[in-house]
């Protein structure tokens, strides 16, 4: 069975007025205050969040597990102390993609940030932004490749049902995922083409970082790539989710992609050679709509109700899922999903209800404490 792990990113703002809070520094060493606490002897790794770029956000990752029980206990169990050390430094946390009211980030202090800053611009310096990255264990980097190049057609789905950012700067942007659009102003990020072999994989992550354009490798921000860190697929498309569940429905879903697209690899099956501008569409599209207008559909390339479309991805992965215990789950997640909207109709119902973007963070905030996976 392969191991799964997620990063979560969580906004930091303030628990009435929903402004974002340049705290991470203050919520990062509560963690380490709690962390230094615990007996000795417990095995316990230290935690599990990281800064990001912004100080308005905190991230965490979930130790790999094999079981989507596990999974969802591990995010719900993440939350809940992502939540506890912000309210000790004066915040709350919100699984928002991006902030609704308007914000002015500031960027973590630190030679890498500090680049990334002077060589971004503004492009930078608004990159608040939170998403939900999805690792899936691979044997080989040539296995990883060809999983890489045999889910592209797949992905931009994965950002319609994360969807969960309809605002920014205040405004209503017309996007369910405006996060994705935001994100993809940076020059490595997107689709890629097919590579073929390992080989070709890390010649382009070469040539990439040859050019001077960016820094190091983690600054490949392809929508999917090999890890530079861990035996692992990154799949890297998801808003960060309002609800705890969701990220276990998409950790299922993409940990399936890999497995069909692995023995898909193993058999000699050739993957789709369909073009990164037509995926770019796609990803658009994904971005615009959400699961509440067309996509793309990933075998066509042409457009089908979003019900359609991740039906397809469903039945594109189901032997995967129902070998690894996991089709009851998903196919009760996708109904759910679909009946109830992804978080960008939720915020929106939300702003309908109550008629303002601070009710829209509260109750927002609220579902990020309490849900459960």
């Amino acid at each position: 069975m392969r191991s799964v792990g997620v990063e979560e990113e969580l906004l930091l703002v303030h628990a009435r007025s929903g402004e974002p809070l340049a705290l991470a520094g203050a919520v990062l060493a509560a963690a380490d205050r709690s962390a230094e606490q615990r007996p000795r002897g417990d095995g316990a790794p230290g935690h599990a969040f990281e800064k990001e770029l912004q100080k308005e956000q905190v991230e965490f990752a979930t130790r790999p597990v094999t079981e989507m029980g596990e999974l969802g206990d591990e995010i719900t169990r993440c939350r809940a102390e992502a939540g506890r050390h912000a309210r000790s430094a004066g915040a709350v946390v919100a699984a928002l993609a991006t902030s609704p009211l308007p914000a002015r980030p500031s960027l973590n202090p630190g030679r890498r940030y500090a680049w990334l800053g002077e060589q971004f611009g503004l492009t930078a310096q608004e990159q608040l932004t939170c998403g939900c990255h999805v690792h899936v264990s691979v044997d080989s980097d040539e296995e990883g490749v060809g999983v890489l190049d045999r889910i592209r057609p797949w992905l931009s789905v994965l950002t319609a049902m994360s969807a969960n950012s309809p605002f920014w700067q205040g405004q209503d942007s017309r996007y369910a995922s405006y996060r994705s659009r935001v994100w993809n102003r940076l020059p490595s990020a997107g689709p890629v083409p097919v590579f073929g072999s390992a080989d070709r994989y890390h010649d382009q992550v070469r040539a990439m970082l040859d050019t001077g354009v960016l820094r190091d490798e983690g600054m490949i921000y392809f929508d999917a790539r090999l890890s530079a860190t861990y035996p692992t697929v990154e799949v890297r498309v998801a808003d960060v989710c309002l609800e705890a569940s969701t990220p276990v429905l998409l950790a299922a879903l993409v940990r399936a992609l890999v497995e069909t697209a692995a023995e898909a690899w193993c058999g000699g099956d050739p993957p789709s050679r369909v073009g990164t501008d037509l995926l770019r569409l796609a990803a658009w599209q994904a971005g615009r709509s959400g699961l509440d207008g067309p996509l793309l559909h990933p075998e066509t390339m042409r457009e089908a109700s979003a019900a359609e479309v991740v039906q397809a991805l469903y039945a594109h992965v189901r032997e995967a899922l129902i070998e690894s215990g996991d089709d009851e789950r998903v196919r009760e997640g996708i109904a759910g999903l679909l009946e109830r909207g992804n978080g960008a109709r939720v915020q929106r119902g939300l702003l309908r209800t109550r008629g303002s973007l601070t009710s829209v963070f509260t109750e927002c905030a609220r579902i990020t404490s309490d849900s459960r996976a």
